[in-house]
């Protein structure tokens, strides 16, 4: 009979992977596992260097990318990162306990400077908008959450929505922007 995925042991792989994450500077806390081609990048921008911290009994599915463009990405214990999410923490990204992320979800913490005509929109540089997704949060398949934005502890959102402002504790959002349709009860 197959384990559950909170009570499957980590295996020695993913240890492996691990070891490696921790060379690089990533904190990771125990029972972690780390699938195939993970990519966490904790590199630095100009002076400031990146942080990662993952916390205990996390899982990161495989295709995920986490880069911290010189900012931070901080996960609490047992959070699920689906297949080939995609993460940049320029501007700081917090994910709280049990929250679990499906596969394709973009979670950015950052926009880009719009300058005037005649100006390259290339040379301008990025706005840090820390990005803060509560605990026991559900982010649907192929979900955006856009920098500056908070989601409140115990929401759902729905597949394909983009959040584009905050959504209060408890909140079931779906939509292109987000916006809340009811509350869990």
């Amino acid at each position: 009979m197959p384990f559950p995925v909170a009570l499957r042991p980590v295996s020695l792989v993913s240890r492996l992977r691990t070891a490696r994450l921790r060379w690089n500077g990533v904190t990771v806390g125990p029972d972690t596992i780390i699938e195939r081609g993970v990519d966490c990048r904790p590199a630095a921008v100009g002076t400031r260097r990146g942080i990662i911290q993952i916390g205990g009994r996390c899982h990161l599915s495989r295709g995920l990318s986490l880069h911290a463009f010189g900012g931070r990405i901080t996960l609490a214990e047992n959070v699920f990162l689906g297949p080939n999410v995609v993460i940049y923490g320029h501007g700081g990204v917090e994910i709280g306990a049990n929250t679990l992320v499906a596969m394709h979800c973009r979670i950015v913490s950052s926009n880009h400077t719009v300058p005037p005509p005649g100006t390259l929109i290339r040379s301008q540089p990025d706005i840090p908008l820390p990005t803060r997704i509560g605990r026991d949060v559900w982010l649907g398949a192929g979900v955006t959450v856009l920098g500056g934005v908070t989601i409140g502890d115990g929401c759902v959102i729905g597949a394909g929505a983009v959040v584009t402002r905050d959504l209060p504790p408890n909140s079931i959002a779906y939509g292109i922007p987000a916006s809340v349709r009811q509350q869990r009860r």
